[in-house]
């Protein structure tokens, strides 16, 4: 099969170097989401400079440092999928990012889970094309070996509700079928989303750190569909506590490499 012809050869016809530059001053530590609304209300929350900037094709993603708790501290927006979430963290990296904390909603294969409850994956079905270019073959990742403690320390300080389980990484929305999806409950899986397989398999083979956890959006657990705060301007207070979590998350991490 194609996805088993894996090249662990690190240069490429093309690399991230080639496109991006390192930036001076880049913070170890970078916070991200998906959701624009959140995202600007991160900005105008930690505050910061803008100290650079990535393009998609058709997009301008600009670069800020916040100074937060004497930590300094990178955030940008992420592209949604797979592909595009991917070749965006490559371009962090390059600029001189180790870590990127990611945030963002996913499906609740689970309908006791609460709307816009946290869930931590701790392994991901790579049901994805972007993963089999950057680890051999395999039907799963392993997901956020490093920091999961750190994160349930944190929750559990602040009292809030978790969920730690098995994510179905599938980024072809439209095709989450009911038989899909039962399969996938029956196989472990607690959630879906469209990001995390992928970025687990670009931190262990650029050996950096991506540490993703989610917020619970839309039930795929009922008779039909139901969107609850998958919207991106739904429930803004409670996002913005949930970005609150990323960026103390960040602040410990940060304080591993003394800055």
């Amino acid at each position: 099969m194609i996805l088993e012809e894996f090249d662990k050869n690190k240069q490429a016809v093309v690399n991230p170097s080639d496109i991006i530059k390192s930036i001076s001053g880049m913070p170890k530590v970078v916070v991200s989401c998906f959701a624009r609304e959140t995202f600007e209300r991160m900005v105008n929350s930690f505050g910061g400079e803008r100290i650079g900037e990535t393009r998609e094709a058709n997009m301008v993603i600009p670069v800020y440092k916040a100074n937060y708790k004497e930590a300094s501290i990178g955030m940008f927006m992420s592209p949604v999928g797979a592909p595009a979430c991917v070749c965006t963290a490559e371009e962090i990296f390059a600029m001189g990012a180790e870590t990127i904390i990611l945030f963002g909603t996913c499906g609740v294969l689970d309908k006791t889970i609460e709307d816009c409850s946290i869930i931590l994956p701790d392994r991901a079905v790579r049901d994805e094309g972007t993963s089999f270019h950057y680890v051999p073959a395999s039907d799963e990742i392993e997901v956020n070996p490093l920091y999961k403690e750190l994160l349930i320390e944190i929750l559990e300080e602040l009292h809030c509700h978790y969920t730690v389980g098995k994510t179905w990484t599938n980024d072809a929305i439209y095709r989450e079928t009911r038989d899909k999806a039962a399969q996938r409950k029956r196989s472990g899986c607690i959630c879906v989303d469209m990001e995390c397989s992928a970025m687990a398999a670009l931190a262990k083979f650029r050996e950096k750190e991506v540490f993703q956890f989610f917020y619970a959006a839309d039930n795929l657990d009922g008779e039909a569909w139901d969107i609850r705060s998958l919207d991106n301007e739904a429930n803004l207070t409670e996002k913005d506590k949930i970005a609150g979590l990323a960026m103390e998350l960040a602040v410990r991490v940060a304080e591993q490499f003394h800055i």
